[in-house]
C-alpha cells in the first residue's frame, strides 16, 4: 500500500476577518503540528498551511479553535484539487483508468489475479471485473477503509470544506485532476498492480502500518510521519520525487503568487509538508517565516 497513503485533519471558529491572527494563536512548543502560520517576505497578513489525512475514522475527524480561526480569517480555502467544483468529480469518474485498453488481469498472473478478485469478493463484496481497467492505485485506495478499525469513515477534507462553506469562503485547488491523473500514468501500471497485490498478500502488515500512520497523524508527530512516510518498508521512498517532491515546489512556486495579496488557508496532505523537499521547508528557502501554531 505504498505509495498512495496520504493523510488528513481538520479545523474551526470565527472572528472578522480584519483582524491579524499572528497575536491570537499560539505558537506551539515544537514543530509537532498540523497547522503552521506562513509570514513574512512582505505579505501583509498570514497565511496558513494545514496537513490533512485523506481517510478517518469519523469519530477521530476534531477540529480545533485555532484552525477555525485561520479558516475565518482566511480569504479563500486552497486544497489539492478544487473539491467544490462537480466538473472535479466528474472529470476525475474519466480519468479513473489505464490508457491504452490496459486490464488488470494483463498485469498478473492467473493466479494472482484470481487472489486480488477472490480478495473484491469476499471483503468488499465487489467483483473485480467491474474495476479491472482501472488504474491500480485507486484500487489500493478503494482498500482503504477496511485497514480503518470502524465502521464509519470520513475524509477531513470534507470537514474543512463543510467550515469554509459556512464562513462563505470561496474553494480553490491547486491541481487538476487530469493533472493527478497524470501522476499515477506515470508510475508503470505493472509497479502499481504489483503494490495492490502485495497490500492484499499482506493485509495483516498493511493494517498495522495503517494503523501507526494513523496514531502518528492524530498525535500529530511529525517526526514518526516522517519515518513511516519516507524511512519505512511500506513507505513511498520509491517514488517520492513523483508523488511529493516535484508536485511541491510546483505548488511553492504558485503559493508565492497566491498568498500575496490576500490571507489563505491551504489544506493538503501531511505528507507534502515533511521533510527537506517538503512545503514548509521550501517556503523557508523562498524567505517565508513559517511558525507552528498549537492545534489541540
Amino acid at each position: 500500500m505504498k505509495q498512495v497513503i496520504v493523510f488528513c485533519f481538520l479545523l474551526c471558529s470565527f472572528i472578522s476577518g480584519a483582524q491579524n491572527t499572528s497575536n491570537l494563536i499560539e505558537t506551539n512548543a515544537d514543530d509537532n503540528t498540523l497547522l503552521w502560520e506562513i509570514s513574512g517576505n512582505g505579505l501583509a497578513k498570514p497565511s496558513y498551511i494545514f496537513g490533512t489525512f485523506h481517510l478517518l475514522c469519523k469519530q477521530d475527524i476534531n477540529f480545533s479553535d485555532a484552525c477555525r480561526l485561520a479558516i475565518s480569517n482566511s480569504h479563500e480555502v486552497y486544497f489539492e484539487l478544487d473539491l467544490d467544483d462537480p466538473a472535479t468529480l466528474f472529470g476525475g469518474f474519466m480519468l479513473l483508468n489505464m490508457k491504452d485498453g490496459k486490464k488488470l488481469d494483463s498485469l498478473l498472473t492467473a493466479d494472482e489475479y484470481k487472489r486480488v478478485s477472490a480478495f473484491f469478493k469476499d471483503s468488499l463484496k465487489a467483483s473485480l471485473s467491474i474495476f479491472k481497467n482501472m488504474k491500480p492505485y485507486f484500487l489500493i485506495a478503494m482498500l482503504y477503509p477496511k485497514m480503518l478499525p470502524c465502521e464509519s469513515v470520513s475524509g477531513v477534507e470534507e470537514g474543512i470544506m463543510a467550515i469554509a462553506k459556512e464562513d462563505k469562503k470561496e474553494i480553490k485547488g491547486l491541481e487538476t485532476m487530469a493533472f493527478q491523473a497524470s501522476v499515477f500514468d506515470s508510475i508503470p501500471y505493472e509497479v502499481q498492480a504489483k503494490e495492490l497485490l502485495n497490500t492484499i498478500d499482506s493485509m495483516d502488515k498493511s493494517r498495522k502500518y495503517f494503523a501507526l500512520m494513523n496514531k502518528a497523524y492524530l498525535q500529530q508527530d511529525m517526526s514518526a510521519i516522517k519515518k513511516l512516510v519516507f524511512d519505512s518498508e511500506m513507505g513511498m521512498k520509491d517514488n517520492e520525487d513523483i508523488l511529493l517532491n516535484k508536485r511541491n515546489k510546483d505548488w511553492v512556486n504558485k503559493l508565492k503568487d497566491i498568498i500575496k495579496n490576500n490571507p489563505v488557508f491551504i489544506a493538503v496532505g501531511t505528507g507534502h509538508l515533511i521533510g527537506n523537499d517538503g512545503i514548509i521547508q521550501l517556503l523557508k528557502n523562498e524567505g517565508y517565516q513559517l511558525r507552528p501554531l498549537k492545534n489541540k
